[in-house]
């Protein structure tokens, strides 16, 4: 893909979340206008949380929430970690990795839609939380030191990123040696070539631009990133799911 077309993409999921930080509520939202796999299927927004888990996050952010699955519940966050959330969004994830580290520990947002920022600003402020930061960039060029993380979280963003290599190298480059990465997103079934996701929605709907298994694992590994896993949680689409991605730095 070459640069421009990067910047079409990048450019076309920046509006599509602008604008559903801006109508958050509207149930036709979900990641980025997203049908998902029936009329009663949950696969994507708050739904996919306990409602135990998110009873304190403010309505604010949650009602706004649009991915694929709750990393916080297998990042296995511990108190006084660094937390580094890509593609924040409204801050859902934000908040709930903010409170499982405590006030020793540090929740950094990374989005690139500043509609999302200023909902996420709101929803933490809300939430009475001062260990968290906000940053406004893309996934591809993370604005954070070398090995200044211990886990990288995201929900249902690294399948929009244009340029996952960037991504993965990103990951790879802020992790501290033993960080961990913990991971939703929408994955392929091997068994997909990239013609048959474009088939079934498009990179918006978090449905074209998603990885097949052996590809992201491979490009984990190409990284630097062992004992990498994918396990699927629920499909969205013929052959498509959503997925808990795990890898750690050595």
């Amino acid at each position: 893909m070459s640069t421009t077309a990067h910047d079409e993409v990048r450019e076309q999921v920046r509006r599509r979340y602008a604008s559903a930080a801006l109508t958050a509520g509207d149930e036709r939202s979900g990641c980025c206008g997203a049908d998902g796999a029936g009329a009663d299927a949950v696969v994507f927004g708050p739904g996919l949380y306990a409602a135990a888990d998110v009873a304190d996050v403010p309505g604010s952010a949650l009602v706004a929430s649009l991915g694929c699955g709750n990393p916080t519940a297998v990042a296995d966050l511990h108190e006084g970690e660094t937390v580094l959330d890509l593609g924040s969004g409204a801050g859902t994830d934000l908040i709930l990795s903010a409170r499982r580290v405590g006030p020793t520990g540090r929740a950094v947002g990374l989005d690139m839609t500043e509609e999302m920022l200023e909902r996420a600003r709101t929803a933490v402020a809300d939430a009475g939380l001062d260990n968290v930061d906000l940053l406004h960039g893309t996934i591809e060029a993370v604005p954070l030191p070398d090995a200044s993380v211990d886990v990288v979280i995201s929900n249902c963003v690294v399948n929009l990123s244009p340029d996952k290599a960037a991504v993965l190298a990103e990951v790879a480059r802020v992790l501290r040696p033993g960080g961990r990465v913990g991971i939703s997103d929408v994955v392929a079934e091997d068994r997909l070539a990239a013609a048959d996701r474009a088939e079934r929605g498009d990179h918006c709907s978090c449905i074209a631009g998603a990885l097949s298994v052996a590809e992201y694992l491979t490009g984990l590994e190409a990284v630097g990133l062992v004992d990498a896993s994918v396990t699927f949680t629920h499909e969205v689409a013929d052959g498509l799911h959503g997925a808990i991605v795990r890898a750690r730095k050595p």
